[in-house]
This record gives structure tokens, C-alpha cells and sequence, in this order.
């Protein structure tokens, strides 16, 4: 039992679901801005004639939009795999450090 009270493993600190909610908030007007901004330049018309986008614009746009997302979700996944592979490598050496008598 340790002087403090519990004696009892410490639980991870946990994160704030506040802090969490702004951060992906964040993070998803980001990705909102970049792809508006780059789907724009290389599929709206320069000369701007009429105050609708013409059908080649608009299936451009369709195109476009399904490309940069598809292409943030495949890089979310390699980062989701990575971060899993760093995490099972971190437990294997807390693991030897363990059976060592390490802290």
C-alpha cells in the first residue's frame, strides 16, 4: 500500500472529451478548407460568366471531392495501423521490462 492511499495499479490519464471534440473539430474544418480551396482551382471555370458552376464543373467537382477523401481515409488508415504497431511495440518492451524487475 503506498503512502498516498490505494496501493492499487494507477489508471492511464484519460482525455478530455472536451479537449478531443475541438481538436477533430479542428481537424475536420482543416480538411474542409484545403479541399475547397484545391477542388476549386482545378475545376471552376476562371472566367466566372454566370453565377452557376456549368455540368463539367460541377462533375469535376463530384470527382474531385470523392478523390480527396477516399485518399484522407487510406491515410488515415496507414496512420491508424501505424500508431497500433507502435502501441503493441511499446507493450512488448514494458512487457521485458516488467520481467526484467524494471520499474
Amino acid at each position: 500500500m503506498s503512502f498516498f492511499g490505494g496501493g492499487g495499479e494507477q489508471q492511464p490519464p484519460q482525455p478530455d472529451p472536451v479537449f478531443a471534440a475541438q481538436t477533430e473539430m479542428e481537424m475536420y474544418t482543416d480538411l474542409f478548407n484545403k479541399m475547397t480551396v484545391m477542388c476549386f482551382k482545378k475545376c471552376a471555370s476562371r472566367k466566372h460568366k454566370d453565377a452557376e458552376l456549368h455540368l463539367g464543373e460541377t462533375s469535376c467537382l463530384d470527382r474531385c471531392v470523392a478523390k480527396y477523401m477516399d485518399a484522407q481515409k487510406n491515410v488515415g488508415l496507414v496512420l491508424q495501423k501505424a500508431n497500433e504497431k507502435q502501441a503493441m511495440e511499446q507493450q512488448r518492451i514494458q512487457g521485458m521490462q516488467n520481467a526484467m524487475g524494471g520499474s
